[in-house]
């Protein structure tokens, strides 16, 4: 194993794009990594809302679906596949995780779409449902966040259900304590600076 560097887990943080981040599918992407080990990483993309309803496409779960009720577009990658995101409030805790629902970092788990929507009903604070992810294989993301793709910070349960997932990019550089701020700030289109 010498020459192999441990990756530490960056799950349950936020990527967020910086403004070289030439990528259009990740154009001012705010990523929620649901897991990142050695053998890749796999995230979606927290601000991209499509005009498609939740209950077109998954009916019982509408219900739960926070502000805006549509469905996200969680990455590139199998676009015909749904995952739920939802925030369990207190879930941070020690406590048995509910049926249906898996924890990834804190309050925020991954929810089972197979899985009666009643089940989870009583428990969840808000759900998000995203179709399609973004992922990285072995060393890709590392390899991004080295050139400058992405900047790394936590996140917080907000993040997941933001009412305005346009502002989020802004709204997460904003809140960060360092220069980071100051990049909330950057012209949409640096051309007409």
């Amino acid at each position: 194993m010498s020459g192999m560097t441990e990756v530490s887990s960056l799950t349950g943080r936020l990527l967020v794009a910086t403004p070289a981040l030439a990528d259009p599918n990740f154009d001012r992407a705010v990523v929620l990594l649901l897991d990142h080990d050695e053998e890749g990483s796999l995230g979606v993309v927290l601000n991209r809302p499509t005009p498609v309803g939740v209950g077109d496409i998954l009916e019982g779960w509408a219900d739960l679906a926070g502000e805006p009720g549509v469905v996200f577009q969680g990455g590139p990658v199998s676009l015909d596949s749904a995952l739920g995101v939802a925030v369990i409030p207190g879930g941070a805790s020690g406590d048995v995780a509910p049926l249906g629902w898996r924890r990834v970092h804190g309050a925020i788990g991954l929810v089972d779409l197979e899985a009666p929507p009643e089940l989870l009903a009583s428990v969840l604070g808000s759900l998000r449902i995203f179709a399609g992810y973004a992922g990285w294989g072995p060393g890709q993301l590392e390899d991004e966040l080295v050139e400058g793709a992405w900047y790394v910070v936590e996140s917080e349960p907000g993040d997941v259900y933001s009412p305005f997932p346009e502002r989020l990019w802004r709204e997460v550089l904003r809140r960060q304590r360092n220069e980071l701020a100051m990049v909330a700030t950057y012209p949409d289109d640096p051309s007409l600076n």
